[in-house]
């Protein structure tokens, strides 16, 4: 029982992951490029940020970047997202993140499609 409390406590020392910039950019091609940068305290692979996405203005899922390990060592971090399709009437995308444990976190980033 008491390793199940300290477990508990230790999982929800590492808190919801957050966006704290984003930025996006056109590959010519009727692709964008979308770059976020995330921070979470990362505890290994039982509780890491484990994507981000990009999420249109109806709350759908446009693209998501998974993040296949946990990065301790390094917080912040920043990742790309290329080839990402964006329909012609989206004028602004909401950049989230999500963690193994708690889901979608709390900050996010909203920027607009520069047309």
């Amino acid at each position: 029982m008491a390793f199940a409390l300290i477990l508990m406590a230790s999982t929800a020392l590492a808190g919801k992951a957050d966006v704290l910039d984003a930025t996006i950019e056109s590959t010519g091609d009727a692709t964008w490029r979308v770059e976020a940068t995330v921070r979470h305290a990362d505890e290994g692979w039982d509780h890491y940020a484990d994507a981000w996405q990009v999420v249109g203005p109806d709350g759908g899922v446009l693209a998501t970047r998974e993040l296949h390990h946990p990065h301790e060592s390094e917080q912040p971090f920043t990742r790309a997202l290329t080839g990402v399709r964006i329909p012609e009437a989206v004028e602004r995308i909401e950049v989230r993140a999500r963690d193994s444990v708690h889901g979608h976190g709390r900050e996010t980033v909203t920027i607009d499609v520069p047309r």
